[in-house]
């Protein structure tokens, strides 16, 4: 019997062919490839000190938009940003110094296809106490003038296209990482092939660039995946609205509590991600996804430079909320955090035999479909905790523009399309138990409306 196993393992393909194609294949990764790195720029084009979007879009000028701002041209970028390069590239590298260097606790990640574990070092404590000392550093020596925030604010764009530029030159060097055999060990098949992802090995060069070919590209004990995923973009974009504030508190001697209020919500949700970087270990991005330009462009510019629209705009146009208003966009965030940490706790209980008293469906893979407490509500209660939160840093400029709503729709379309892809996934794996699971709890996100 042993025997049987062990053939049978060495027979498998590590690495099949993929065969399902998202995001409508080459074309539709293409058409994002394109269309989302302008799209940041516009909107970073529609949020600036001398021209903001008031109301639904009724001052939208396509000359202000398309003509005048910040924005050069793509061989100034490339050749002529030296300055921008050299600050972007010192903040990357200098935090995988770190991510590597600083203390912190080795834990084994999911299994792999070959059997084998990958180690994480999980230091988000040791990080984020560095990053606060060595701000409050700065704000003391510099007499709160902290240049740093000050160059970020004034070329927010400039970084903005950088990042952008330094996502595609990432995903190229992965890209052809994953083509080179593994140096100086082996997987746990036994040989020197790199694990690549399921979704990420067509064969064509575009979609495989996009999508991500390896899952797991690391360079020495850096894992580029999960380092990008929780440090250069998630950073950025709190440094990128601490700089709102500190504008706003040097030119008027005072701070609108708007503005703190977003700092505070989004500070919090940041550093939360950061502390608990253990609970990504188990997250689709990291255990099922390839690092391509999807997601090196999603963590170092869409994150930072669209996550920070509301903390930008509210230093623009600045706006004073009533008592009401801010007890209520609260208590939206932290209803929104509470549903979405309750409910992944709730599920991570349940996988580890701890509430065995919870109703669930039996599936033929000896696994259970959880479909009591909060997953009887819907089948991605979490996501729908996610999404409140967003809400509530979107209500933060309550009516003044519609523009900074674009986050909360944006991300809905993206737990959506996750969902979709997890539901694609589910029945497939589990059959008959998941059509079971699908009657037992038919709304798939929001309860009694999706």
């Amino acid at each position: 019997m042993t025997e049987t196993i062990s053939t049978k393992k060495k027979t498998e393909v590590l690495n099949p062919k993929t065969e399902h194609f998202e995001f409508s294949g080459v074309s539709g990764a293409l058409a994002i490839s394109i269309g989302l790195p302008i799209l940041i720029i516009i909107l970073n084009q529609m949020i600036r000190p001398n021209y903001y979007i008031t109301g639904f879009f009724e001052n939208f000028s396509f000359e202000e938009v398309f003509q005048k701002g910040d924005l050069k041209s793509i061989q100034d970028y490339l050749f002529n940003m030296k300055e921008t390069w050299v600050y972007y590239i010192l903040w990357f590298f200098c935090l995988a110094i770190l991510d590597v260097s600083l203390p912190g606790k080795t834990i084994n990640g999911v299994e792999l296809r070959d059997g084998s574990y990958l180690k994480y070092k999980i230091n988000g404590i040791a990080l984020s106490s560095y990053l606060i000392i060595l701000l409050a550093y700065r704000f003391k020596t510099t007499n709160g003038q902290m240049p740093e925030l000050q160059y970020l604010y004034k070329h927010n764009l400039d970084i903005c296209v950088v990042s952008i530029l330094f996502s595609f030159f990432l995903a190229v060097i992965v890209y052809a990482m994953s083509f080179i055999p593994l140096f100086g060990k082996k997987n746990g098949a036994g040989n020197k092939e790199r694990i690549l992802a399921l979704g990420g090995n067509s064969g064509n060069v575009i979609y495989d660039w996009f999508i991500g070919r390896e899952l797991n590209p690391r360079l020495g004990p850096l894992d580029i995946k999960l380092f990008c995923e929780l440090r250069p973009g998630m950073l950025l974009w709190l440094l990128i609205n601490i700089a709102a504030l500190h504008k706003v508190w040097l030119e008027t001697g005072k701070i609108n509590n708007a503005l703190l209020l977003i700092n505070l919500l989004q500070g919090f949700y940041i550093f939360d991600g950061v502390l608990n970087e253990e609970g990504c270990l188990t997250m689709m991005d990291i255990t099922t996804d390839g690092f391509g330009f999807m997601l090196a462009f999603g963590d170092l510019s869409l994150v930072p430079f669209t996550y920070s629209l509301q903390a930008r705009y509210l230093s623009c146009n600045i706006i004073e909320l009533t008592n009401w208003q801010l007890v209520l966009i609260t208590a939206v965030m932290f209803g929104g955090y509470f549903i979405f940490h309750s409910s992944n706790q709730q599920k991570s209980d349940f996988r580890q035999g701890k509430l065995p008293h919870l109703k669930s469906i039996q599936t033929k893979r000896t696994t259970k479909l959880l479909c009591d407490g909060w997953w009887a509500k819907s089948q991605h209660m979490n996501y729908m905790g996610d999404w409140l939160i967003s809400l509530s840093w979107c209500l933060t400029t309550w009516s003044s523009t519609a523009l900074t709503y674009y986050y909360s729709l944006y991300f809905f379309t993206l737990l959506l399309h996750r969902q979709q892809r997890d539901e694609h996934k589910c029945r497939e794996k589990y059959g008959e138990a998941w059509e079971e699971y699908e009657k037992a709890v038919p709304y798939k996100i929001i309860p009694y409306i999706y």
